[in-house]
């Protein structure tokens, strides 16, 4: 008996350690189908030139066209092959009219992330409430709520963008209501898990009390649960600025239209300028949720 004792114990840890190799595996199999189905399709390729390919590029990305700015020459001539001269050009001029260009869209950028970002926390919130389950919200309106989560988070922002942009035009709008509708789709779901996290016990304690539902969210789950909105906030505020910077490929504005023109005129000196814009924007970004993150703890 007392053997049995000291063996039962360890079977569902045995267990949890046989499911977790064999969902190891099957991840392993999985990746290996996908590399296999490629190769096979032929569709693996490095192209012609890789290597002389990439330090081109390279050397185009070490030198941001920004430089150009302080440092580039005041009389650049362009000439024919046969010498004829076509036109001349103040390089510090014209790379600072692109600063001030990138400038606007990098604020345009930001318009859209804020806005969207809002826009998305604000009609999340009532269906993440509904798509939590320990708030045991009405069966068909749980459903209905989580289904309207799911489908938003699996349609890509792009998605969203393309459709919008030929309902609502060109411009930021589309980028807004695009980044609204992807994002509200993750701010229910953290929503709803934030929620789910709670001890029921205060929560219960005041509906116990006779309060209404709308007295038992403002007073027993809200002042629980707010600290950990906000950071869900800020996390998907990032994320969106990121995201932002793309969604000028298809007409909504900002970043994303300096990245189309850099990449189809293969101007990789400026599209160093822009990552560097936007690397330096997240990482600001960042710092400053950082601080409100560990204001709220």
């Amino acid at each position: 008996m007392n053997v049995a004792v000291r063996v039962l114990p360890g079977l569902p840890a045995l267990r949890g350690r046989l499911g977790f190799l064999l969902l190891a595996l099957l991840y392993a199999a999985l990746v290996a189908a996908c590399g296999v189905s490629l190769l096979a399709a032929g569709d693996v390729s490095i192209g012609r030139n890789p290597w002389e390919n990439l330090l081109k590029t390279l050397g185009e990305f070490a030198r941001p066209s920004v430089l150009d700015i302080w440092f580039g020459p005041e009389r650049l001539e362009y000439r024919s092959d046969d010498g004829t001269l076509l036109r001349v050009e103040d390089r510090r001029a014209v790379e600072a009219d692109f600063a001030a260009a990138l400038g606007r869209a990098t604020w345009v950028t930001f318009q859209i992330a804020t806005l969207g970002s809002l826009l998305a926390a604000v009609l999340a919130l009532p269906l993440g409430l509904l798509a939590a389950r320990n708030l045991h919200a009405p069966r068909l309106l749980a459903w209905a709520a989580k289904g309207v989560l799911d489908t938003a988070r699996a349609v890509h922002t792009l998605v969203f963008g393309l459709v919008l942009v030929g309902i609502v035009g060109l411009g930021p709008t589309a980028g807004i209501l695009a980044i609204a509708l992807h994002s509200m789709g993750t701010y229910g779901k953290l929503y709803a898990e934030s929620i789910e996290s709670l001890d029921m016990a205060a929560v219960d304690a005041v509906r116990a009390t006779g309060a209404t539902p709308l007295q038992v969210f403002f007073l027993g789950v809200w002042p629980a649960v707010l600290p950990q909105f906000v950071g869900n906030h800020l996390y998907v505020w990032e994320f969106n600025i990121r995201d932002s910077t793309i969604l000028g490929l298809i007409g909504a504005g900002g970043l994303g239209l300096l990245i189309s023109e850099a990449v189809s005129l293969f101007q990789w000196s400026r599209l160093a300028s822009i990552l560097l814009v936007v690397i330096a924007l997240v990482v600001l970004f960042d710092l400053l949720s950082r601080r409100i993150r560990q204001a709220l703890l």
